[in-house]
C-alpha cells in the first residue's frame, strides 16, 4: 500500500483542517534523504514556488532520483513554464471548451473567465471533464486556468496555484479533491488482463508517407498478440489517454516542433518504455546536429559546409558543382536542393535561409541507391537498397502539384551485405541511442559514407520485411517486451 506525503516550505501552510496525513518541509526532504524513506511513496510536492532551481523545483527533481513518485514532476513544472506549448497540449480539449462557451453564452459577460482545476476537479460542474483533461496533460495538484475569447474561446494560460492561495470558500472543496484524489491509483492500467503489458502504436491516418503503412501496423497487432503484449493504434487527439498504457511506438513522422515530439516526451515522463525517444528525436531530426556528432567521431561523411546568411558568398567554393543543400529539418525527400552552379546555389541557399538560420552545403555524391540499414538497439534488423526515382536524383521525387514517386527497392538478408555497410551503420547509431534507427548510406567502391541516421525509419509490409517476414515485427516487439520486463525487475529490487 501505497503512503501519502505532504511537502511544503512551513508547516503552517498545513492548516489543521486539512485531512490527516504526513506532513515533511521541503528543508526537511531535501536536507535529510532519510526524512522520507522508500520508493513505494507518493509524494505531493506544496511548495510556494515551482520556478526553475527553487525549493519546489529541486523537490521533485529529487524525488525523481530517490525514484520516489511525486505530483507534479519536473516534467510537468517545464511544460507549465513554457507558455509555447499550450496550444499543443490542449488543442484536443478545444471542442470541450468551445461547447460549454456555447452553451453558457448568455451566462458569461466579457472575454476572460478564470476557474481552479483541485486535483482534476472543478466546482463547476458543467466544467468537469474539462479539469480531468487540463490535470491530465499537467499532473498537478491545483491549478488556476484562464480562458480568453480571442475570436473563439481558448485556454489562454495554465499556472500551479498555491496553498496560500486557496480562498476560505473554497477550502472544503479542496479537502473534498484531495481526499478523493488521495484514494485513487496514480496511474490506471487498460487493456484486457489476459496481456502482460499494453503498448501504444501512433500513427495518423491521413499522412501521405507514413513510415508504416497499415498492413504493417495490423502484422505488429498480431506479433503483440503472440508476445502477451495488448497493441492498440491511438492518434494525436488521444494524448491525454498515453498514460493509460505501459509503452508507446511512434509511427508517425516525428519532428521537434510536432505533437509527436510531446507524445515521446509524455511518455518518457510516466516512465514507459518509448521508441522514439526524445533524445533520439532531437538527435536525428536536425541534420545540423547529425553531420557535428558523425563528424567529431570521424564517421564517414560527404563533405559538408554549415551556411549561414553571411556565409552565402562562400557557398560551394570548395565543394564543386552539383552540390545539395538541405535544411536541418527536413524529411522524406522535403527541403533538399540541387545546384548545377553557383548562380542556383545562391538562389537556393537565400530561399532556404528564409526558413532556417542555418542550413547544410554538400557535396553531391551520386549514386543508382542508397542503403537503408536498420538498427534496433545496436544491432542490424533489416537491410534494403532504395533506388532513385526514375529520372530523378533523389529517391523520393516531389512534384508541385503536391504528389510524390518513389523509386524501387530491394531488401537484402543481413548476412550477405557488405561489411563496411554494417559496420559504418553500427558505428553511426553508437553515438545516438539503443532506439529504432534508419542509417542512410552511400556506397562508393569499398568505402561507405552516412548521409543520414533516421530516428523514424519505415517498417512497411512488403518492403523493410521481405527478407525476415513476420519475423521483422515479432523481433521489434521482443525489444519492448525485454524493456518492459527489465523495468519491472528494476522496481522490484
Amino acid at each position: 500500500m501505497a503512503n501519502h506525503v505532504v511537502i511544503v516550505e512551513n508547516k503552517k501552510d498545513w492548516k489543521d483542517s486539512y485531512p490527516s496525513i504526513d506532513v515533511v518541509t521541503a528543508r526537511e526532504y531535501l536536507d535529510k534523504t532519510g526524512a522520507v524513506r522508500g520508493r513505494n511513496l507518493r509524494l505531493i510536492n506544496f511548495c510556494r514556488s515551482y520556478k526553475y532551481l527553487s525549493t519546489g523545483y529541486y523537490c521533485s527533481l529529487l524525488s525523481e532520483a530517490r525514484q520516489q513518485k511525486i505530483i507534479p514532476t519536473v516534467r510537468t513544472l517545464t511544460d507549465l513554464a513554457r507558455k509555447s506549448i499550450y496550444s499543443l497540449n490542449v488543442e484536443a480539449l478545444d471542442d470541450q471548451v468551445n461547447k460549454f462557451f456555447n452553451r453558457q453564452k448568455s451566462a458569461i459577460t466579457g472575454d476572460r473567465l478564470e476557474i481552479d482545476v483541485f486535483f482534476g476537479e472543478t466546482q463547476s460542474s458543467e466544467l468537469g471533464d474539462l479539469a480531468r483533461g487540463v490535470f491530465e496533460i499537467f499532473p498537478c495538484p491545483l491549478l488556476r486556468v484562464e480562458f480568453r475569447n480571442q475570436s473563439k474561446w481558448q485556454i489562454y494560460s495554465i499556472k500551479p496555484v498555491h496553498l496560500s492561495q486557496i480562498k476560505a470558500e473554497q477550502e472544503a472543496f479542496f479537502i473534498e479533491a484531495l481526499t478523493r484524489f488521495l484514494g485513487r491509483r496514480w496511474r490506471s492500467i487498460s487493456g484486457p488482463q489476459t496481456y502482460k503489458y499494453d503498448l501504444a502504436i501512433l500513427y495518423n491516418e491521413n499522412e501521405r508517407l507514413p513510415p508504416s503503412n497499415m498492413r504493417a501496423l495490423k502484422k505488429f497487432i498480431a506479433a503483440g498478440k503472440k508476445l502477451g503484449i495488448n497493441v492498440e493504434l491511438i492518434q494525436r487527439k488521444e494524448y491525454n489517454q498515453l498514460a493509460e498504457y505501459d509503452a508507446l511506438f511512434i509511427r508517425e513522422t516525428t519532428a521537434i516542433n510536432h505533437h509527436t515530439y510531446q507524445f515521446a516526451k509524455k511518455a518518457e515522463s510516466e516512465g514507459m518504455v518509448v521508441i522514439d525517444d526524445p533524445d533520439s528525436i532531437v538527435r536525428c531530426t536536425n541534420k545540423v546536429y547529425l553531420f557535428e556528432l558523425l563528424n567529431a567521431q570521424k564517421i564517414p561523411v560527404p563533405k559538408t559546409r554549415i551556411l549561414a546568411s553571411c556565409d552565402i558568398d562562400k557557398t560551394g567554393f570548395d565543394l564543386g558543382y552539383p552540390m545539395v543543400l538541405k535544411i536541418p529539418d527536413g524529411s522524406f525527400s522535403r527541403g533538399i536542393h540541387k545546384a548545377e552552379n553557383e548562380q542556383q546555389a545562391r538562389e537556393i541557399a537565400q530561399q532556404l535561409l528564409k526558413e532556417s538560420e542555418i542550413i547544410l552545403a554538400q557535396e553531391f555524391m551520386y549514386t543508382d541507391y542508397d542503403w537503408r540499414i536498420g538498427v534496433l538497439n545496436h544491432k542490424v534488423i533489416y537491410a534494403c537498397q532504395y533506388f532513385m526515382s526514375k529520372a530523378h536524383w533523389q529517391i523520393i521525387k516531389h512534384t508541385s502539384n503536391g504528389k510524390s514517386r518513389e523509386g524501387d527497392h530491394k531488401t537484402w538478408s543481413v548476412s550477405e551485405v557488405p561489411d563496411v555497410i554494417l559496420k559504418t551503420a553500427l558505428d553511426a547509431v553508437s553515438y545516438i541511442g539503443n532506439g529504432l534507427y534508419g542509417v542512410d548510406i552511400k556506397q562508393s567502391g569499398d568505402k561507405a559514407y552516412v548521409i543520414e541516421v533516421n530516428d523514424n525509419p519505415n517498417i512497411e509490409s512488403g518492403v523493410e520485411d521481405e527478407d525476415s517476414g513476420d519475423a521483422l515485427y515479432t523481433e521489434i516487439l521482443s525489444e519492448f517486451l525485454g524493456r518492459l520486463n527489465q523495468r519491472v525487475s528494476d522496481r522490484n529490487k
